[in-house]
Parts: structure tokens; C-alpha cells; sequence
């Protein structure tokens, strides 16, 4: 698999071109996949709340229903990358791990490592942080940890997980083990250097390098057939019939298929057929749509109550908003979950509602048909009782298909889009 001086039978500038080419990859499935940035706002907010209840006392001794699961929720539902993310903050009471719900103090130094990943930015104060965690020898608690904090330092802190451990140990002839923080931290030292050579294939964010890591450690590609190139081709082709397998088809589908950025364009269109300002989020403006940019016509920048409150960042992330065009106030806040994280989705509309004192009239989650029984059970979370003061609403893309057009017709306000959506 690798040569006696541990460099790859092959150079790994070749690995990676490859892997950066490849259509089903994690470089272009996850690394660039537009919505991965929008999650880091949410998630830091999230691990901010996690961290004010440890230190006031109120976390509880439970994961179901808590703060950190709706922040491990979110990060687990980052496609093929963070699957399984959970498992390592589930409690197991047959084995009472992780023990940080029922140790007090192992609750508090669990709280601090992230209060210190928060608060600063320097390297060495982060391995600090990680290393008085690492002392206190947490039973159940380890480098999964890691996953955490690469939301807060994507450019310190790497991904950690079972394919991750095994990807890099293919590539470098390394023995890291499972389970153990200073083997993380070597393997982190060694994967800084692998990612300083090929800083020019990769990225400063170690999302990308961890990417590659993970499809080696999946076997999605393998090392020691990247000499033949007819190999190589075969695989990619055997892996590209596989995912057409598992994809629906248009035909299938329906309205379940149709892309995030053409129900942004319906909801955009709609809001001005409707007589409101729209804001498209302002990392989706430069999409191409119907001949033109997602952006056209839409709001340049946030109006000034919007964009000097707390949470402006995460709001102007929100996918599409419609605002009164006389007073700039939020009369609809939408956001699209295709595929996406809905966690997400509702920790932005919570920061959008506490902006507005008299409230919001109308926040909707948009997405498939088939998606209306997952957004339920994640918006019945405990973890999400202020949502039911919100009246957040479920608009389906069936629905949206099929009466956008004479709601842009005929209607005016929000009285048409709160007809055809439906209660959480």
C-alpha cells in the first residue's frame, strides 16, 4: 500500500487531483456543497448556549432533549462527513458513558474545553484546553470531541472519526488508534504537515484534507490501485452506478427532487409578486438562476435593524426573507431544507425572531413532501419548546408548486402562503 520511506505508491498530488475531479467525492459533495458554511454560525451559537447552562447549573444529566444534542443533531446531519457524530455524546447507562452527565465536575471541564475553544483563537491556548480535558481521563469522552471544536477552528482543529483514523493510516503507514487524545494529537501534527505541502490542492480549512481522509478510509478509493489508471476508472464508474441506485429519479420524485436554489426562485418571485422586498441569503445571491443570478432584484444589503442585531451573520444566512417595503420590517422568514440540517434552519429563525419585538407573523420551513415527518419529530424535540410560541409553519414543495403561480396572481400579503401551509 505505501513504499518502505511511508510515501504513497504513487504521488499523492495525483490522489488528490483525482479526488478533487471526482463528481461523488466528499471535495465536492461536502467541501464545496453551498450550504456546509451556514452551519457554523448555528453551531457556535448552539455550543455558546451549551456552555451558559453547564456554567449556570441548568445542563441536566440527560443528552435526549438537551442543548448539546440539538448542536450534535445539527453537526451529525452533515451528510457523509459527520454520520454518526452522535454516538459518542449518547448516553449508554449500561455502561454509564459518556460521564459527563452524571459527574459533575467531569461536566464542567467537558463545558470549559468548549468555553475556551469560544473565547480564543490561539493554537496553543486550544491544545491547552484539550490537554486538561484529556488529564481528567473522561470515561466515554474522547477525540469525537474534536468534532466539535472544528466548527469553532476549522483551521486548528481536524475532523475525527473511525474513516478518518483509518484514511490516514492507509496513506501514511501510521497505527493511530481509536479512542486516545494524544494519538489524535499526533495524528493532527501529522496531518498540519500533510496539509502544508499540499496547501495549494487543499484549503486552510481542514475540512478539506479530512475529506480526503475520509473517502480513503471508506475505501473509496484505494491506495494501492491508484498506479492503474483502468482500475481507477473502474471504481469510479462502479461507484457512480451505485449512487444512481439509490437517487430518485425526476420521474420518481416529483417536486421532492427539485433543487434548494429553484425553490429559492419560487419563494424570491413570489415575495415580490406579492408586494414585499425579498433578501436572498447573501452566500446564495451569486447563483445562477433563470438566466440570470438568485440575487437579481432581490435586497443588497440587510436593512439596518437587521444588520446591526446580535445574530446579523446568521440572519442574512436565512434563505429567503420578505420585507414590508415601507418599514424594512420581516413580515416572512423561509428557510429551505432540502437536504439540509433543520436544526439549523430553526436556531437562524430563532435569532431572526428575537430581533423583531412585536414578533414575527410568518416562519416557514420549506422542504419535500417526504421530509413533513422528520421536520415534525425534530421541531417535538424538548430542546425546540420555544418554537411552539413561534408558529413555525411547514410549507411542502408540492404545495408551493402547485399554487405559486396563482398566489402571484391574484394574491397579496401573507394570506395566501398561510393558506396552503400547515401548522407544527
Amino acid at each position: 500500500m505505501t513504499s518502505p520511506t511511508n510515501e504513497p505508491a504513487v504521488p499523492l498530488e495525483t490522489l488528490i487531483r483525482r479526488w478533487r475531479d471526482d463528481p461523488d467525492g466528499t471535495y465536492r459533495t461536502w467541501f464545496l456543497w453551498e450550504e456546509r458554511l451556514k452551519n457554523f454560525r448555528s453551531i457556535r451559537r448552539g455550543l455558546g448556549v451549551v456552555v451558559d447552562e453547564i456554567a449556570k447549573g441548568t445542563f441536566g444529566n440527560v443528552y435526549r432533549g438537551s442543548s448539546l444534542e440539538v448542536v450534535v443533531g445539527s453537526i451529525a446531519e452533515q451528510r457523509q462527513m459527520f454520520k454518526g457524530a452522535d454516538h459518542a455524546f449518547l448516553w449508554k447507562p449500561k455502561l454509564r458513558i459518556p460521564d459527563i452527565y452524571e459527574d459533575a465536575g467531569n461536566q464542567r471541564a467537558f463545558g470549559h474545553l468548549i468555553d475556551t475553544c469560544l473565547c480564543c483563537d490561539a493554537e496553543a491556548e486550544i491544545l491547552a484546553g484539550i490537554r486538561a480535558l484529556a488529564a481528567r481521563s473522561i470515561k466515554g469522552l474522547g477525540p469525537a470531541t474534536a468534532n466539535l471544536l472544528y466548527f469553532l477552528h476549522p483551521t486548528r482543529v481536524v475532523p475525527f472519526n473511525t474513516a478518518i483514523v483509518n484514511g490516514y493510516n492507509a496513506l501514511t503507514g501510521a497505527k493511530v488508534k481509536l479512542g486516545s487524545w494524544d494519538q489524535y494529537l499526533a495524528m493532527r501534527d501529522g496531518v498540519l504537515r500533510l496539509n502544508a505541502t499540499h496547501r495549494d490542492l487543499l484549503s486552510t480549512d481542514l475540512g478539506a484534507i479530512a475529506g480526503l481522509l475520509f473517502d480513503l478510509g471508506t475505501r473509496r478509493y484505494r491506495v494501492e490501485s491508484l498506479a492503474d489508471e483502468a482500475a481507477w476508472a473502474a471504481d469510479l464508474v462502479r461507484l457512480r452506478a451505485e449512487g444512481a441506485k439509490a437517487t430518485p429519479s425526476k420521474d420518481r420524485a416529483g417536486a421532492d427532487d427539485l433543487g434548494h436554489t429553484t425553490v429559492q426562485g419560487w419563494l424570491r418571485d413570489l415575495g415580490r409578486a406579492l408586494g414585499f422586498d425579498v433578501w436572498v441569503a447573501s452566500n446564495d445571491k451569486g447563483r445562477p438562476y433563470a438566466g440570470g443570478w438568485l440575487g437579481d432584484g432581490c435586497l443588497p444589503e440587510l436593512p439596518a435593524g437587521l444588520a446591526e442585531a446580535p445574530g446579523a451573520e446568521a440572519i442574512g444566512l436565512i434563505d429567503v426573507l420578505w420585507l414590508d417595503r415601507s418599514t424594512a420590517r420581516v413580515e416572512a422568514a423561509f428557510e429551505v431544507e432540502h437536504s439540509t440540517s433543520i436544526h439549523s434552519g430553526i436556531v437562524r429563525m430563532l435569532d431572526l425572531a428575537l430581533t423583531q419585538v412585536e414578533g414575527l407573523r410568518g416562519l416557514f420551513l420549506v422542504a419535500p413532501d417526504a421530509r413533513e415527518a422528520d421536520v415534525r419529530k425534530q421541531v417535538s424535540r424538548p430542546a425546540f419548546r420555544s418554537i411552539a410560541d413561534l408558529r413555525v409553519r411547514w410549507l411542502s414543495y408540492g404545495e408551493l408548486e402547485r399554487h405559486r403561480e396563482a398566489m402571484a396572481r391574484f394574491g397579496h400579503g401573507l394570506k395566501a402562503i398561510e393558506a396552503i401551509a400547515k401548522d407544527l
